[in-house]
């Protein structure tokens, strides 16, 4: 199940790019972000370029901060299960990657959920597993504050637990509609789950046949100590913030002994960090059209930003002054991920207002911009030395620069042979290069 080409998935959190202003950009979509269409260019170009997958990020709320976000950057978007099911209609395919919460939802209906869309897209679909960190998530199912961090992972864990054997519950060969006989499916391959754990009590069987891939994709994301265990114990795929080759490398290393402690092989998980392509006629130009996105950045915006991430209101602060302490990662219950970034970036001496909007401009993953060469040229040196699988292709403006890459850096990357001309036949999954999970039930009596 070796893979010898990179992975690549079209990330968007922000339906107007992923610099957090993209929306003042006069080339970003206005209104048509709410439709079906826009979405549509978008997959269409990415399937032509033969993309392993859309990745769709999500939140449970609109971001408003500490006071300037609801104005400025409350970016309203669509459910992304609910877009996939209508992109996957209108695609062939291209893989998805769809963000749910195991915080604020259950695992049966989650579990139904992917299982449907797995099948109705015949095997192409992921599911991004978040635990939820914000308080404006929170305030929007019946709570005061945040999950204990702690909590978040353990109850993630179980939900992951139960999902998989709801998946299993069907035996692969457990449906009959034999329309003579009568017999419509095999009772006996069909599963109760009596789970009765500290988080959930599921009776089961799941009401949608095993899905095709046998379990959806699962995609992490955390990178907090909890998160790569989750992410060790589950996941096939880990969107992970790198900052340099040597980083990634150290990364991967620390994740292949993580993997170790659950009988997992290294090969059994793609590790994908985020990069943010800007593709130019030259570097000069790249850069351009980079120092225009910052341009629309408002320091109030950045300060806010920072200050999520941070979990300290920094708008009391001059602007120009130093960091002030910030919490203690141990006992942060916010995004630690994101806190570890800005602590570290704090430690090199930068104001309050040029790390705002550092981190608001480039959400702290590597800018890789230039000519199609040039950014193929770094996107090859990570692959090639093992620091990645492949990318998380985080676009700052859509849809100019999805569709640059797709129309000039992608062949560039065929041209060397790192990246397919053609889809090979499968799902997701096989594309991936990840084994089909055994069913559970079955391991368990011996029955294949």
């Amino acid at each position: 199940m070796l893979r010898q080409q990179m992975i690549l998935a079209a990330f968007f959190l922000n339906p107007q790019g992923d610099h957090r202003l993209a929306w003042r950009h006069p080339r970003a979509p206005d209104r048509e972000f709410l439709g079906l269409d826009y979405y549509r260019r978008l997959a269409e170009a990415a399937e032509r370029a033969k993309l392993d997958a859309i990745f769709i990020a999500d939140h449970l709320g609109i971001w408003d901060g500490y006071g300037s976000g609801l104005a400025h950057y409350a970016n309203p978007r669509l459910e992304p299960l609910s877009l996939v099911s209508a992109l996957s209609a209108v695609t062939r395919d291209i893989g998805f990657m769809v963000t749910a919460s195991s915080s604020y939802n259950e695992p049966f209906n989650t579990a139904r959920l992917f299982a449907s869309i797995d099948h109705v897209s015949n095997g192409r679909i992921g599911w991004n597993v978040v635990t939820s960190a914000l308080e404006e998530e929170a305030a929007n199912f019946g709570r005061d504050s945040n999950i204990d961090h702690a909590q978040r992972y353990e109850r993630a864990a179980e939900f992951l637990d139960v999902a998989k054997a709801l998946w299993d519950s069907w035996d692969d060969d457990a449906l009959v509609i034999d329309k003579t006989s009568g017999l419509f499916a095999h009772r006996e391959r069909i599963h109760y789950l009596n789970h009765h754990g500290k988080h959930f009590k599921v009776k089961g069987p799941l009401n949608v046949p095993r899905p095709p891939q046998g379990h959806p994709v699962i995609v992490q994301a955390g990178s907090s100590d909890a998160g790569k265990n989750l992410a060790a114990q589950h996941a096939d795929v880990h969107f992970a913030v790198l900052r340099s080759e040597a980083e990634g490398l150290a990364y991967r290393a620390d994740m292949n002994g993580r993997l170790a402690k659950y009988d997992r092989a290294p090969e059994s998980f793609k590790l994908l960090p985020g990069i943010l392509p800007i593709v130019a006629e030259s570097a000069s130009e790249a850069q351009e059209k980079h120092e225009i996105l910052e341009t629309l950045m408002l320091d109030e915006v950045a300060i806010d930003l920072l200050s999520s991430w941070a979990g300290l209101d920094l708008s009391v602060y001059p602007p120009d002054g130093p960091i002030p302490s910030l919490p203690d990662e141990g006992t942060f219950n916010g995004w630690r991920t994101w806190l570890a970034l800005v602590k570290d970036d704090a430690n090199k001496g930068l104001t309050i207002r040029q790390l705002a909007r550092k981190i608001a401009n480039t959400g702290s993953v590597p800018l890789v911009a230039g000519t199609a060469t040039q950014v193929a040229d770094q996107m090859e040196a990570w692959f090639v030395s093992g620091a990645a699988d492949g990318y998380n292709l985080m676009f700052p403006l859509l849809p100019e620069d999805w569709l640059n890459f797709m129309d000039k850096v992608v062949p560039e990357l065929q041209r060397r042979g790192l990246f397919r001309a053609e889809y090979e036949p499968g799902t997701l999954r096989d594309r991936l290069g990840l084994a089909r999970p055994e069913n559970s039930f079955a391991r368990r009596t011996g029955d294949d």
